[in-house]
């Protein structure tokens, strides 16, 4: 594991992650790092800790499937599909939701992680109520 690249390393550690290893996140996270998604902005390993077990706690189960990543000197970009379960969200079902990272490694860690994806199919869509509202206003726009 010593000759492995760190974006191999992050997309290994994704793949496994889940609320009992969260440690695990110091091993491919700089202490000071920047995480940024379409809905949060996180600064610093222990509070990714607790965004990770919050998020965690609150689904029935989330996986990462990794389908393919790049880097380029000390820039990584990782393309993904996340699946969870989130009992008050589309009836419990999984719902699987593509999206793209950004990452910048400093000293082979990450300093600056960022998430791209589509916000109403991670949430919106699934809202009671809400979800059949954003599904009209797809089906007109379209």
């Amino acid at each position: 594991m010593d000759n492995q690249l760190p974006v191999d390393k992050f997309v290994e550690i994704y793949q496994q992650l889940d609320s009992t290893n969260l440690d695990l996140l110091s091993d491919i996270y700089c202490d000071n790092i920047q995480f940024i998604d379409p809905m949060h902005e996180i600064n610093g390993i222990v509070e990714l800790r607790r965004y990770f077990a919050n998020l965690y706690s609150n689904v029935k189960h989330c996986q990462f499937d990794i389908s393919d990543s790049f880097n380029s000197g000390d820039n990584a970009f990782i393309y993904w599909t996340m699946h969870y379960a989130h009992p008050k969200l589309s009836s419990g079902k999984t719902i699987s939701v593509d999206g793209h990272s950004k990452l910048i490694f400093k000293d082979g860690k990450i300093i600056k992680h960022r998430d791209y994806f589509n916000v109403g199919e991670l949430l919106y869509k699934h809202i009671p109520l809400l979800g059949s509202v954003i599904k009209l206003i797809d089906k007109r726009a379209g």
